[in-house]
């Protein structure tokens, strides 16, 4: 296993930094009181010096307009971005559009690209998936009430879906929905491309999460499909592949939200130390960083966030050698690992700013409240544990 970074990507990740730092952390204070939408104009201004900087949605492949870079360097650029809430927007390399360049470079038509594809990786457009139920366990995904049947050359898809991020301002969804009922369990759904815009399209609402509905990218929307009417030609893959290229898109995507966790780790670790080094608690002086629990959080913090990151790493890498099948159980580790341990790491430096960690002066709040949701979605914690120690335990014959 070779980490070395190359001298491009070390070049790479410096300016990332350095524009992340200049541009980006100073606007927290402000997307912290003005909706989304009130930030796009700021955004986008960003984003052109991004294009200008030719590292306009690196992670995606070279043919359609990205970098191309693998996914371990894509990973430490992952990493990097995360230190800040914009810093994947700004950059256009954001879920849930990431996953869904990935889907539609692999699986879709020439059509397809053409009309969905190239406009979302040009940032034209936005895009969000759509799988998640209200009535279904999201523990066990081949669980779906949403039906696609076939109408002459259409499809109606009826169903309720919740948490589709980014739905609102989106341009286009795609959908999880049952088209072969009769078929075993992980070949009775399909991918289907359906247009925000298309009659049936209900978005109810987007969902208060702590508190916060969010608006345009920073939400989470609850949708009605009500013969929802698309053609048949929308379909991603063959039928009844849903599932299989959901995990194709799945695999990756953890690594991308791991790195992603790890740059919180990081962003929420600078900032307790240097609480702990400048808040005075005593008359002749002394700080936070004087005592010994804090002392002892920082270590275990900064031990903690160096063995995840090697950890998903080394998962990044092995999908890059061996493909995603063969790191099956590296992403099941790394997907709760580093999900506990940003929890832990966040929550300790929320408690080193004491009451100012509560407040929205910080970027600590933001993360506390909206990454809390790490070790529920793509698989729960106790889901990707139950399955590692399945396929472990099937390697130890009864003594």
């Amino acid at each position: 296993m070779d980490f070395a970074i190359s001298e491009k990507m070390k070049t790479i990740l410096e300016m990332v930094n350095e524009f992340v730092d200049r541009e980006l952390i100073p606007l927290e204070p402000e997307m912290a009181r003005l909706s989304f939408k009130e930030m796009l104009p700021v955004l986008r201004e960003k984003q052109k010096k991004v294009r200008q900087m030719e590292l306009w949605a690196p992670n995606f492949p070279k043919d359609c307009g990205g970098l191309g870079l693998s996914l371990v360097d894509h990973g430490l650029l992952s990493e990097a971005l995360g230190r800040t809430p914009l810093g994947h927007y700004v950059f256009w390399c954001q879920a849930p559009d990431a996953g869904n360049v990935e889907i539609l470079h692999l699986h879709g038509t020439e059509e397809q690209k053409e009309k969905f594809l190239n406009p979302l990786v040009a940032g034209d457009i936005r895009s969000c998936f759509s799988m998640t139920e209200v009535d279904m366990p999201g523990s066990n995904p081949v669980m779906l009430e949403t039906t696609a049947v076939k109408d002459g050359d259409d499809y109606i898809i009826n169903g309720h879906k919740w948490y589709t991020s980014s739905a609102d301002g989106s341009d286009f969804a795609i959908v999880m929905a049952v088209t072969n009922p009769e078929a075993p369990d992980y070949v009775q759904a399909s991918m289907i491309i359906v247009p925000t815009n298309t009659p049936g399209f209900n978005l109810v609402r987007n969902i208060p999460v702590m508190g916060h509905a969010g608006d345009d990218y920073f939400s989470h929307a609850e949708i009605l499909y009500q013969s929802c009417r698309v053609p048949q030609a929308n379909l991603l893959g063959p039928e009844g592949h849903g599932f299989i290229i959901a995990q194709e898109r799945l695999g990756p995507g953890r690594i991308h939200h791991c790195m992603r966790w790890l740059g919180i780790c990081q962003r929420s670790f600078e900032l307790m130390c240097r609480r702990a080094n400048s808040r005075q608690i005593t008359r002749d002086g002394k700080t936070l960083a004087s005592r010994q629990i804090i002392q002892s959080w920082v270590s275990e913090s900064a031990a903690e966030i160096q063995a995840a990151r090697l950890m998903t790493l080394h998962a990044a890498w092995r999908i890059d050698q061996e493909g995603v099948k063969a790191a099956r159980d590296e992403i099941s580790m790394i997907k709760f690992v580093v999900a506990n341990t940003m929890q832990r790491v966040v929550d300790r430096a929320l408690q080193v700013h004491g009451g100012l960690g509560m407040t929205d002066d910080t970027i600590l709040s933001f993360f506390f409240r909206h990454e809390r949701a790490a070790r529920i979605y793509d698989g729960a914690d106790e889901v990707h544990k139950v399955s590692l120690a399945r396929r472990i335990l099937r390697n130890y014959p009864p003594a």
